[in-house]
């Protein structure tokens, strides 16, 4: 009987282990940097967001995304992305130093390469719309 149940234990455990190595979850992102140009520092918090596909054969997971400082919120798409399905991670830049800036943001998921790095820049300038009309 213990033969039996460390059989099946052996089994079950390896053919995780075969799913797992077999599983193609591939991530490619659109574009990896996004430029703003200049913003206005008027106009507040700007977002971009960056879309990506899962070009592989299992579901992608988003399971975090780390921005390089407190002026860059992420958001991210929170469900598993299916195979040929997109989804999308956000970065939106308070703008409040005027000034050029350039963050990254590191998303980490389940699929291939675990993390990847994205970046936003541009230039935050003073004045208002109308100002630049």
């Amino acid at each position: 009987m213990k033969k039996t149940l460390l059989l099946v234990i052996a089994c079950v455990a390896g053919c995780a282990t075969a799913f797992a190595q077999t599983a193609d979850t591939t991530v490619k992102f659109t574009v990896t940097t996004h430029d703003f140009g200049e913003l206005l520092q008027s106009d507040g918090p700007q977002t971009y967001a960056f879309e990506f596909t899962n070009i592989g054969t299992a579901p992608v997971l988003v399971q975090n995304v780390q921005p390089s400082c407190g002026c860059t919120t992420p958001g991210w798409t929170k469900e598993p992305v299916e195979p040929g399905q997109t989804g999308v991670v956000q970065a939106t830049y308070n703008a409040a130093s005027v000034g050029p800036f350039n963050k990254s943001l590191t998303v980490t998921t389940n699929g291939s390469p675990a993390t990847i790095t994205l970046y936003i820049k541009g230039k935050v300038i003073t004045g208002d719309t109308a100002a630049t009309e």
